[in-house]
């Protein structure tokens, strides 16, 4: 393959200018006038929180590589240090397109109904009073001036955390020499609220934390001449490296790592665009980073501050409608046992709610009859009741195995602290896998039955979270199947015991065979082109980057394989490139929810197979997770998900579609033809759906009658 990347760069798309490219998107949707103006400030804040973690993760590893010494071109041809160049050019730009879009269009549009957020010099003088007197009592006992010369050091600021950086007058010496100007810092607290309302006036109006303060540093630097005063931000290196050096557990690896990443590299510095030379000259100094790692912005640093305007009360107007999830058990009073043993469950979230499987696990822990739960966990909710129910299963003696991902990016220190919660109930908690992420979505549990030991399980798509579960678009199935309940154990017992990689009938694990599988599907097709047959395959997925993946797509496409592909995120395959992939079809979509589910289809000459899994096709997920793949083998549960992958591909509202060139554009309507909106289709076939069920299950049955009357 290195051959063939080395000869023929153009046929690929660079992975950190596609995830740019995705975010460029994302800020379109923040652009969109027909978008409600509550949505537009989330999609906005959205979009500078993921360039936060594109720095803090990819630049960063850019950095390391070139300092490495690494020239090795990827994929499309760059280098790493032709990659940051790029990177760094088109990361400014956005920052300058989010910034104008900020204040020339949502601020304003905010004001306008009531929501402000006013500088000091906006303030009349009797709310500048008030707050004077809040900096007095509540602000002030924080705050710790912090002074930068030969014997006090410059501190060590946490990433993404906001300070106030002063350059003060020389102090008087009687030295003929200039001592020039010295540095301090004030660290915005985290623990108050940023956005501090202004009583009063009428509407919600706010004034920035960091705004009072700057107003009063004079107070906290008594006799000394301020020259200026700024806010800034610095982010972090987040890369956690292992080695094992001293038989360290997983557990152990992490914690360290956590705390080598509080002092890693800087990979950018935002300052208020106020800024004068001579202060950025001081913080590169101190912080040791080049003028291209600064960014200066015209507007409040860190705008992830706007978030909490998104959740005020009064302005339903301003937002979508609410999501009203269908709960597929609604009006079944039975227990999710007993409808398991009669029918399998296959949740399209967030349509349909994630209850039934919260349901599943808090049954399990007050069942006197549940003997085992096995689970695994990547990322969980603050509080989540789905922790509560494990705890209070292990608490009642029930057999409870976690298998936590520690390692899960910034998740980590969360998940140590819930992970050892559980420990303390007895419950057994594995910390992931040593060399592997644990990515897999899958929870067994086993229970007595009058027939014997069941089992019951659930394979999803997403992460165990009820409140992303309301946000992302993903897949679950609740079954009894025997033959997928043995996989499961096996995949278990390989994770938590001593065994060879499973030989498995139906799931398909990674990193041991999710790639030979894929492999073998897409050639399939391409064979079956080749002998003059239809052939065909659509998939769904987060980001598609996996070269052997790509050239296999290559491969099938030249032998005439109708290929369509949603990739929500990043796409290094370039579509529509003539003698390569003319057959190929890429779209991306960005909506109200995050699209997030797996979905693999292939034609397979007629003889239809439908995959969901946790992977994308990324190297990561083929070869360095655990990964679980599951076919959807029930005739309504495959027409349902082929349903929605469909309906993806129609969509002429939130559609982007991939050209050869790299450029994504919206999706054309021909005159007259009505708009689909692919999330509102769904939601709208998830609502029909359950209203068919309802009556369905409202049929009585009386005796003497031949028919079932209503």
């Amino acid at each position: 393959m290195s051959a063939r990347r080395a000869q023929d760069p153009s046929l690929f798309i660079n992975r950190e200018l596609s995830w740019l490219a995705f975010n460029e998107r994302v800020l379109e949707e923040a652009a969109d006038a027909t978008v409600p103006l509550l949505e537009r400030v989330k999609f906005a804040v959205i979009t500078a929180s993921n360039l936060d973690e594109f720095f803090m993760v990819r630049v960063a590893g850019l950095k390391r590589a070139i300092e490495e010494e690494e020239t090795a071109p990827d994929l499309s041809g760059l280098t790493p240090g032709q990659q940051l160049t790029a990177v760094r050019a088109r990361a400014q730009a956005f920052v300058a397109s989010l910034y104008r879009l900020t204040s020339e269009q949502l601020l304003p549009a905010l004001a306008k109904h009531g929501i402000r957020i006013l500088t000091w010099r906006e303030l009349d003088a009797s709310h500048q009073s008030a707050l004077s007197a809040f900096f007095r009592d509540a602000v002030q006992p924080v705050l710790t001036p912090l002074a930068i010369d030969v014997s006090r050091p410059f501190p060590l600021l946490s990433s993404l955390t906001l300070n106030l950086a002063l350059r003060l007058a020389p102090a008087p010496t009687e030295a003929d020499e200039d001592p020039g100007p010295r540095l301090a810092i004030v660290q915005v607290p985290t623990g108050l609220t940023r956005l501090v309302q202004v009583a009063g006036p009428a509407g919600f109006t706010y004034v920035l934390l960091e705004d009072i303060i700057r107003e009063h540093l004079p107070q906290l630097f008594p006799g000394q001449t301020i020259l200026e005063s700024v806010v800034i931000r610095l982010a972090r290196d987040a890369e956690l490296e292992f080695d094992d050096e001293g038989g360290r557990t997983q557990l152990e690896l992490v914690e360290r790592e956590l705390k080598r990443r509080r002092r890693s590299d800087v990979v950018r510095l935002d300052v208020e665009s106020s800024v004068s030379p001579e202060l950025v000259d001081l913080l590169q100094q101190q912080l040791d980073i080049e003028a291209e790692e600064v960014t200066a912005v015209p507007g409040p640093v860190d705008l992830r501050v706007l978030m909490g305007l998104t959740d005020l009360a009064g302005f339903e107007a301003l937002r979508e409608p609410p999501l009203q999830p269908v709960n597929v058990l609604a009006g079944e009073h039975r227990d999710v046992f007993s409808v398991l043993d009669e029918r399998d469950l296959l949740l399209h979230h967030p349509y349909e709610a994630f209850d039934p499987v919260l349901a599943l696990v808090a049954q399990a822990a007050d069942d006197p009859d549940v003997l085992a739960i096995k689970q695994t966990l990547y990322r969980v909710s603050p509080g989540s009741p789905l922790i509560e129910s494990l705890q209070r299963a292990a608490d009642r003696n029930k057999q409870v195995t976690v298998l936590v991902e520690v390692t899960a990016r910034f998740d980590e220190e969360r998940n140590i602290r819930w992970a050892r919660s559980l420990e303390a109930s007895g419950a057994h908690v594995i910390y992931g896998v040593r060399g592997f992420k644990t990515h897999a979505k899958m929870c067994l549990i086993v229970r007595r039955s009058p027939q014997g030991l069941r089992r019951y399980l659930h394979l999803g798509t997403g992460n165990y979270n009820e409140r992303t579960a309301r946000l992302y678009t993903d897949f679950g199935l609740m079954t009894t199947s025997r033959t997928l309940c043995d996989d499961a154990a096996a995949v278990f017992s390989a994770l938590t015991g001593y065994s060879d990689p499973p030989r498995l009938k139906k799931l398909v694990m990674a990193p041991t065979g999710l790639r030979q599988r894929f492999l073998k599907l897409i050639q399939r097709e391409q064979r079956r082109a080749e002998a003059g047959q239809p052939a065909e395959i659509a998939a769904k997925m987060n980001s598609l980057i996996d070269v052997e993946i790509i050239e296999a797509l290559y491969a099938a496409s030249r032998a005439g394989v109708r290929i369509r592909l949603n990739v929500r995120g990043i796409c290094a395959l370039r579509p529509g490139v003539p003698g390569h992939s003319e057959s190929i079809k890429v779209v991306s979509i960005v909506d109200r929810f995050l699209e997030h589910s797996r979905i693999y289809y292939f034609l397979n000459g007629g003889d239809e197979e439908v995959y969901l899994a946790s992977a994308d096709w990324m190297t990561r997920n083929l070869d360095k997770r655990i990964e679980i793949m599951f076919p959807v083998e029930e005739a309504g549960h495959r027409a349902k998900v082929l349903s929605a992958l469909q309906t993806m591909f129609r969509d002429t509202v939130k559609a982007r579609w991939l050209g050869a060139d790299g450029v994504y554009r919206r999706a054309k309507r021909a005159k007259g033809e009505a708009p689909v909106r692919a999330q509102q289709v769904l939601q709208d076939e998830a609502r029909r759906a359950a209203a068919v069920e309802r009556d369905r299950t409202d049929v009585t049955f009386h005796p003497g009658r031949s028919e079932p009357a209503r």
